[in-house]
Formats: structure tokens, sequence, C-alpha cells
């Protein structure tokens, strides 16, 4: 849509076509079948009004193609537009796996962006030029909203759980970003921009930047700090007291309750916070909670962390064989005796 058009902003990702689409042809739909039975019931009016106060009106039967046609033609229609819709849907939250992935933290009032090289933004995400990004979003307190117009994308950042959205920009420029959820009295202000900029332009800012260390390299150092190792990682002649997590990403993971669970994002956040809700097979629920004592960042960063460990996806939770990835701390660490940690799917 052209950005002159006073009532639609930029139209600057790759999906903002369709969904332009979609509304516009709603829009028509709607337009005409308003009209069309406006003017149907001022003909009636009209054409069958009473012009005498003894007049007694004569019944009709509607032939039956008739009915079957002003049922018919709506029913399409909703089928169609339905599928499309649906189309739309599936393409908006379904991101093609080339996608990078970006964590935008929502906190009253301001978005704390990091990206996988370590940078890490506040109201302000840069992002390359036809480059699949995929945002995960998470809230420290209330429910916020993401919110880029030029890209028609929209999200809430629910506490207590991760939800995602992604785009694909076509166009480099800046753009707003707003909260679009009521989220307290500074709401009006929870607001920023992104930046689409061609592939060299970001490569340089990138490498100008303050970057800190990547998610990955992050969550390895809190999987060391905070005594993962001493349960999560194999050791010889030590009794493994939680799960290894090698390969356990996005694997189907055994409950003791005789559930089966998917380890994904929001399964391993669960398992860190509240280690009891889903106690995995095989293991005794001695994981003690790390709610209050890990922000929201560093559970993505440990989130990334186990991601990197593999994604087999048929790996068993409680496997004892494997190799620590590059990086990590060696498995001799299991021989100090320390308070576990927090890391997924250990309950």
């Amino acid at each position: 849509m052209k950005s002159t058009f006073p009532l639609f902003p930029d139209s600057a990702s790759s999906l903002s076509s369709h969904v332009d689409a979609l509304y516009i042809i709603w829009a028509l739909v709607s337009v005409f079948f308003t009209i069309l039975i406006a003017g149907l019931i001022v003909f009636f009016m009209a054409r069958y009004h009473r012009s005498d106060p003894e007049q007694v009106g004569v019944e009709e039967r509607a032939a039956v193609w008739l009915e079957i046609l002003w049922s018919a033609v709506p029913l399409v229609v909703m089928l169609a537009m339905f599928a499309w819709g649906t189309r739309v849907f599936f393409q908006l939250y379904r991101p093609p796996a080339d996608a990078v992935e970006y964590t935008a933290i929502g906190k009253q009032w301001m978005w704390k962006v990091q990206h996988p090289e370590g940078q890490s933004e506040i109201n302000a995400l840069h992002v390359p030029v036809g480059q699949s990004i995929k945002v995960k979003l998470a809230s420290e307190d209330v429910i916020h909203s993401f919110y880029i117009p030029a890209f028609r994308i929209k999200q809430d950042a629910v506490p207590g759980r991760y939800t995602s959205l992604w785009f694909k920009a076509t166009k480099p420029g800046v753009y707003h970003l707003f909260c679009a959820e009521y989220c307290g009295t500074e709401h009006s202000r929870m607001i920023g921009s992104v930046y689409v900029m061609e592939p060299r332009d970001y490569e340089t800012w990138i490498a100008g930047g303050v970057g800190g260390k990547s998610m990955v390299a992050s969550g390895a150092d809190l999987f060391t700090s905070l005594a993962c190792v001493t349960c999560h990682r194999p050791s010889p002649g030590v009794t493994q007291r939680g799960p290894n997590l090698e390969g356990v990403y996005n694997s189907q993971v055994k409950l003791a309750d005789g559930r089966t669970v998917i380890a994904d994002d929001n399964y391993v956040r669960e398992a860190i916070l509240n280690p009891f809700a889903k106690v995995v097979a095989g293991y005794d629920p001695v994981m003690p909670t790390f709610q209050g004592q890990v922000t929201e960042e560093q559970l993505t960063q440990l989130i990334a962390y186990v991601r990197s460990l593999g994604s087999t996806g048929s790996a068993p939770a409680g496997g004892t064989g494997g190799t620590p990835a590059a990086g990590t701390a060696p498995s001799t660490a299991a021989n100090t005796p320390q308070t576990p940690g927090p890391a997924a799917p250990q309950k």
C-alpha cells in the first residue's frame, strides 16, 4: 500500500501486501452486501407498501431455487474468505527455517531487544533487509504487545510464557514500533523504532557496536555459574541426578505421571522456574526453583544454550550419553558439591 494513502502505513514486509489485500477485499465484500441488502429493503418497502388502509396482503412463496441461491452464495463467499484468511494467518505465524531469532522483552515501559550476536538495544531494533527475522517475546511484568504497523505484525508478550512473530523487511528505512496493549500510566511512551538496513550496512553496525557475548555463550556461562552442570551433564562414576540435556530440545519427554510433552521454549522455561510442575520419568523431584533468581533475559540465554546442545526430535530426556558441547564446562564439575542448577527438563 502506498505510504501516501492516509489510511495505511508503509508496506515494508514480505507479508504486508497479503494482509492489505485480505483487508481490502473483506471491506469491499462487506460494503457490497451492505449496499445490496439496504437497497433491497428500500425497494421492497416501495414495491409492497400498503396503498390503502383496507388493503390485505396476499401470501407469496419464493421459488426453491431462490431460497438455495441466497443461502449458498453467502456460504461460498464466507468459506472462501475463511480459507484465504487461514492461509494468511499461517503465513504470519510460521517462520521459515532460515529465520534468525532475536529476543524482545517487554517491561514497563520499554522493549529490550537482544541480537543473537550479543548486541542489546532499548526501544530499537536493527535488522538487515531481505532476512527473515523471528522475534521471541516475553514480559517481565504485565501484558505488552509488539506491534510494527509497516510490517502488519502484532503479537502479545505474555508474562510467564513465550510467544513469537516473524517478518522479512523488504525496504530499508525507519519504522514505528509500538506497544499495542495498555500496560500502565506510561503506556503511550512505550514506543521505539525498527531500522531496516542494507546487509552491508547492518554488518558494519554490528561490527561497530558494543557487543557482548552471544546468547549461547552467555547461557553457557550461566549454566556453569548456577551449577547446572552438577546434575545435567554426564560424568563417569557419578550418579546423574538430572537428565542429560544434549539432544533434548524439541524432543518428546516422558513425565513421571505418564504424560509426554515436547521440550520447547515454554517447557524449558517452566522447568527452570517451576521444576515440580512436570517431573521427568526416572528422576526424583530434587531440583530447586529459580523463580526470582534469574531474569527474563537470563532465561532466554539459558534456553538458547539448551537449544545449542542439539535438537534431535527423538532423543530421550533421561539419556546419559553424549559429549559436552564446545565452550561448556567439563563434566568433572559434577564432582563438586553444589546446588543443582536450572537447566530445563530436570525436575
